[in-house]
Formats: C-alpha cells, structure tokens, sequence
C-alpha cells in the first residue's frame, strides 16, 4: 500500500505553473488532497475512494474540484467570494479477475484523452465544441 504523498500537477497556462495537493485528511475511506491558498474557501481539492463490492468489482474514483474566487469589496471591507466552482469526476470500474496490466492500459487511454495533443478530445472538453 502506497503512502499518501503530496501530488504536484502542471496547468496548461501558456508559462505552464506546478500546483502541489497536500494530504488533507483520510476520513470514511475517503482520501484529500489540497491546494491551499491560505483561504480555505479557495483550496483546490481532489478527493480518492475505493469500493470493493461483494462480486469482487472495484471502483475508484477520483475527483477534482477547482473553485474560482474573487475579492469583493463590501462597506470597505474586502472578503473573498466564491464565484463557482469546475468539477471533475472520473470512475473506474475493475472487475476483479483484471490483471494489472489491463488497469493500467485503461489508466494510460484515459490519460491519452486528456492530452493537449489530442485536438479533438482537447477541442470538446476545454472549447466545448461539439463533434459530427
């Protein structure tokens, strides 16, 4: 079993920036990591599970919350405000004869989607453009 470790992940800003998630907490089987920015209302956070059914099915979720604050000014006092928050859940269903080397090509087609390379799936889930 892994230990939990801080995660650095790299934006795709045009000077590309490191983004350290530090172990939060492990609560219920459920595991966070955060960003902090030193205003909790604006800490990124990913969160990890694991569920093993009865049948030997396991399923692991990641997911990613990035929320977007703005200071806002009121009586002359500047407070930050959430203004939204982007959300990504990403689930993977194993059954459990899978071996390792199935799971991990799963993981690394994921990972091939998510690529800035790849122009079609880049141009539907960042420009939000449709497909034909």
């Amino acid at each position: 079993m892994p230990q939990l470790v801080p995660v650095v992940l790299t934006d795709r800003a045009p000077t590309p920036a490191d983004h350290t998630f530090n172990p939060r907490d492990v609560s219920n089987g459920i595991v966070t990591l955060a960003e902090s920015t030193g205003v909790p209302l604006a800490e990124r956070r990913i969160t990890l599970s694991q569920v093993r059914s009865a049948s030997g099915r396991v399923r692991v979720t990641m997911k990613l919350a990035i929320p977007v604050v703005q200071d806002v000014i009121v009586n002359g006092v500047t407070r930050p405000t959430l203004v939204r928050t982007n959300y990504c859940d990403v689930t993977f269903n194993y059954d459990g004869t899978s071996s390792a080397d199935e799971r991990d090509d799963v993981v690394a087609f994921v990972n091939g989607l998510t690529e800035a390379a790849n122009t079609m799936m880049s141009k539907y889930l960042v420009d939000l453009e449709g497909l034909f």
